[in-house]
């Protein structure tokens, strides 16, 4: 099926655009970009189809990377019912964001260079995607992590854009640092990184003691990774600041694809999370909460990018309490239905913030639905998708997991719908904040031009339908089928909780728009609490970095860093500057003395061939 071409286009895109995008015309740089992907798109579907069923999954093997003794990792490619999934998601809505950004970043310099990186993450989400071992997955996944770093701190002369695109980066390495442990632990239990030789042993292991705590320790340690990825707590903190990057990248990288690796890596290691009870509690636990702590900080923010910010990260924490309550297959249609709505989200903010030459503070906007009315009703759609709202796509995926959280724990259900009320408020919230009212802002708004609103009605009509497209039925082949509870009565809750919610932001956003101001007031504290994101980006500051940047400037640091690190550094610059000096004076522009200097070095080069077979 020559599966390695899916990623070798976009990276084709990447080297082309790379090389020759800066001196090109936009039309090429477009063509290139959006063509490479639109290829792997077409290249998805088309092994596909060829692939029919997908009953067993279909691996191609390269060639070997590592083998000693009976290990052996080799650069294996690999389609499966997840990775299909996985692929027409990732190249699929990657294409329409691609489409999209050709408009938004229409007049911003770096032209190429954006598009370079935006082709280079698709080549390593493909890659993560189509890996056949522990080891090609995780080459993406810090791919990823690379490109996303490049595209958040694109701006590279703002100093928060780069702040925002080191914390990511630093915050992911921590994630990272606890797979590479569990990847260690994982050769050291069964010999081997392959998925299918992972978990054919993992299933004729039976759980016994060592097993069981084997198996514990590598699903834990691969849920610290997931938590940096993936941006649950307590690692959540690099995505609302990685909305300093382009909307676009919002939309890709923080809302459709890359923030959801974290959760296909634990859908795909699902074997060994069955052989593990109590790490799948603790997923369930940290999703839950982060669900309903990301929730609480989006009830309160005026920047309408950080309203969606924290809502992906809440609705990431959906995903891990439906991997963690076992429905693995509703988790991943939940990936799928939320890559709908929430690029469609983020690239209406985009558009939004297009039309208000850059504002972002929802408190100066207001009255947009008769400005830009394609924005304003294409953003309806996906707020209605993502409160839950029958027929819409996300009542579909978010009430599978809620029901499968009953089954694990009804408690946790209970706390899903309040989470599910809150969602539904601060989505309508912004919408109202945005679209209703008289017009609070210093701009003159105007309607974006057809490349952004294609892509969104595009999104529109797949957050609204995207329901029915029978992702749980093709996946339950390939995850184990739970017993799911099939009550109405949890499903009209969840419902209504999502109807309460939005009748309450109608009522304070749209009736009764002093009433706000009323609430902060008397809940002021409260409300400081949740608008300043309980300040954990400052306890993390106080207590983690500002020690180590103290560390690092005094004792014995300073002195291996000064007196060592730099005199070692000092002392080859110094030599390498003499060496130039002299190499500058054989420099003389004389075309007579270069040639001298190639006949010299010619018959130095004779001589001491001659010598070396002389001496055989």
């Amino acid at each position: 099926m020559l599966l390695w071409l899916i990623p070798i286009f976009p990276l084709a895109g990447f080297v082309i655009n790379g090389i020759f995008g800066r001196s090109r015309s936009k039309a090429f740089v477009n063509t290139v970009a959006i063509g490479s992907v639109l290829l792997s798109f077409a290249w998805v579907v088309k092994t596909l189809l060829a692939l029919g069923e997908l009953e067993t999954a279909h691996i191609e093997r390269y060639f070997t990377w590592i083998e000693s003794g009976e290990l052996r990792i080799g650069m294996d490619l690999a389609v499966d019912r997840l990775t299909a999934v996985m692929l027409l998601v990732v190249t699929g809505i990657g294409s329409i964001i691609h489409v999209y950004a050709t408009g938004y970043m229409a007049h911003e310099d770096g032209y190429y260079r954006f598009f370079s990186y935006m082709n280079l993450f698709m080549f390593f989400m493909l890659v993560l995607v189509l890996g056949g071992n522990y080891l090609i997955l995780f080459v993406g996944w810090e791919g990823v992590g690379l490109c996303s770093y490049l595209l958040i701190g694109f701006y590279y002369l703002r100093k928060s854009a780069t702040n925002a695109g080191n914390k990511a980066f630093i915050v992911n390495r921590i994630g990272d640092f606890g797979f590479s442990l569990a990847m260690f632990l994982i050769v050291i239990s069964f010999n081997s990184l392959d998925f299918g030789t992972v978990f054919s042993q993992v299933n004729r292991s039976g759980v016994n003691g060592t097993s069981e705590a084997a198996m514990t320790t590598i699903a834990l340690l691969l849920m610290v990774g997931a938590c940096g990825k993936s941006a649950q707590f307590p690692l959540y903190v690099w995505l609302p600041d990685a909305m300093e990057g382009p909307t676009p990248v919002s939309a890709l990288i923080h809302a459709a694809t890359m923030v959801t690796a974290g959760v296909y890596m634990v859908a795909r290691s699902w074997p060994i999370y069955m052989h593990a009870p109590g790490a799948m509690n603790v997923v369930a636990l940290i999703g839950l909460f982060t669900a309903v702590f990301a929730a609480t900080i989006g009830l309160a923010q005026n920047d309408i990018k950080k309203v969606f910010a924290y809502s992906t990260v809440s609705q990431l924490g959906y995903m891990f309490l439906g991997l963690g309550s076992g429905a693995f297959s509703a988790s991943i249609f939940h990936l799928m239905t939320h890559a709908f709505f929430k690029a469609l989200l983020f690239l209406g903010a985009g558009s939004v913030i297009h039309a208000c030459s850059g504002e972002q503070d929802m408190r100066h906007m207001g009255g947009l639905r008769t400005k830009i009315p394609w924005t304003c009703w294409t953003i309806f759609c996906a707020a209605i998708a993502i409160a839950g709202i029958p027929p819409f796509s996300g009542f579909h995926s978010k009430d599978a997991i809620l029901l499968a959280a009953h089954h694990h724990a009804p408690w946790m259900y209970w706390v899903g719908v309040v989470t599910a009320a809150m969602t539904a408020f601060y989505v309508f919230r912004a919408f109202f904040m945005t679209f209703f009212g008289s017009y609070r802002g210093h701009h003159h708004p105007h309607e974006s031009p057809a490349s952004m609103i294609g892509p969104l009605v595009v999104l529109a009509l797949l957050s609204l339908g995207g329901g029915y497209i029978a992702i749980p039925h093709f996946l339950d082949k390939f995850f184990p089928i739970m017993e799911e509870a099939h009550d109405a009565t949890l499903v009209a809750i969840s419902v209504a909780a999502g109807a309460l919610g939005i009748g309450f932001a109608a009522l304070l956003y749209v009736f009764k728009p002093g009433l706000p101001d009323s609430i902060v007031a008397s809940l002021r504290s409260l409300h400081s609490l949740v608008y300043n994101k309980y300040w954990v980006d400052e306890i993390y500051d106080l207590l983690v970095v500002k020690p180590l940047v103290g560390i690092s400037r005094v004792g014995l640091w300073r002195i291996a860093d000064a007196g060592i690190i730099d005199g070692i550094a000092n002392g080859v610059g110094g030599r390498a500057q003499g060496i130039g000096r002299a190499l500058r004076l054989i420099q003389s522009g004389n075309i007579r003395s270069y040639a001298t200097w190639v006949v010299a070095g010619s018959i130095a080069m004779i001589v001491a061939m001659g010598l070396v077979g002389g001496s055989r």
